[in-house]
């Protein structure tokens, strides 16, 4: 049995890391390691850490770097070979390690190892993510940039990446603040298959308000990732497309806050034939509408409708 080392970079989270932990040495598959990579937090997260006893749990502090430096350093200290992450607010639930292990064993030359998860606003509203062709699913993908038009195939706290991947196309870019999960799974989709269960065994936290679009400080630094694949996605049109859409949701955000010269460009970059009708009208319209389009965005999210540009999202029970 190949056994797993579990990654958590910390960073301010002392009122979630306890539970986050919680959950996985509740796991009903036990071969693991957990390492957490404390990155210079100012809280008592570290602290709450040290205090629970298990010997699997081992705790590394490094000078504040970002999540990517966090996640590279603990890639490096991992004892085996298979590297499951787990960011410091989210949660497992108990067949979380052993259902993609699962997955491994039947597919183990993959780059990289998917699982269901589900979105959980902070104020307590549950959605299931969605992607493309893949519902009651498991097994290699045909196309991961088409089934991740929507909800993306990968997030961090469900995947597991084995180490000869990140040898074959490298580790997280610590240059970028925001957007560095959605660069390394490209490279990663360019060079290998990628196997996906759509079984739920993880939730996602994401604290979604009216002032989330300030809080959005390194957003810009995915313009990054358009430069970098300019000449793959000229080759390939399901990437391309991939990255239109991603190009739509920035040039919606970049619009909200009044720059137009990255969402002028980003416009501009976007083949038309990949977008919805819906999202080629909320291209056109001006910033305040937008603005008002969020806020009643944010008060069907309280009767439980979440309502995006790629699709509807009906409530779920945990």
């Amino acid at each position: 049995m190949s056994d797993i080392s579990i990654i958590i970079p910390l960073y301010n989270k002392e009122k979630f890391i306890k539970k986050t932990i919680e959950s996985v040495l509740n796991q009903s598959f036990n071969n693991f390691e957990l390492i957490v990579i404390n990155d210079g937090s100012t809280d008592k997260g570290l602290s709450l850490v040290k205090d629970i006893k298990d010997k699997r749990i081992r705790t590394y502090t490094i000078k504040n770097s970002g999540v990517s430096r966090a996640r590279n350093y603990g890639i490096n200290k991992a004892k085996y070979d298979l590297i499951a992450f787990l960011d410091g607010d989210d949660l497992w639930k108990k067949n979380h390690l052993q259902e993609v292990h699962k997955l491994y064993l039947r597919h183990p030359n993959c780059g990289l190892y998917a699982m269901g998860y589900n979105k959980i606003f902070n104020n307590g509203k549950a959605f299931r993510a969605k992607v493309f062709g893949l519902d009651n699913f498991s097994g290699i993908i045909d196309d991961f940039f088409l089934s991740s038009l929507a909800d993306c195939v990968a997030w961090s706290s469900a995947v597991m990446i084995p180490k000869r991947t990140f040898a074959k196309v490298g580790y997280f870019n610590e240059d970028m603040r925001s957007g560095q999960d959605t660069e390394l799974w490209i490279r990663i989709a360019l060079k290998f298959d990628i196997s996906y269960n759509s079984k739920i065994t993880t939730s996602k936290i994401i604290f979604f308000n009216e002032n989330h679009l300030s809080n959005s400080l390194y957003k810009i630094d995915r313009l990054k990732i358009f430069k970098q694949f300019k000449l793959k996605e000229a080759k390939n049109p399901s990437l391309k497309t991939f990255l239109d859409l991603n190009r739509f949701s920035i040039a919606i955000e970049r619009k909200q806050k009044g720059d137009i010269n990255n969402y002028i460009k980003l416009r501009n970059s976007i083949c038309k034939n990949n977008l919805n009708l819906k999202q080629k009208i909320l291209l056109k319209l001006p910033s305040n509408i937008l603005i008002l389009l969020r806020k009643i965005q944010i008060i069907l999210l309280k009767v439980n409708i979440y309502i995006t540009p790629f699709k509807y999202y009906p409530k779920i029970r945990l």
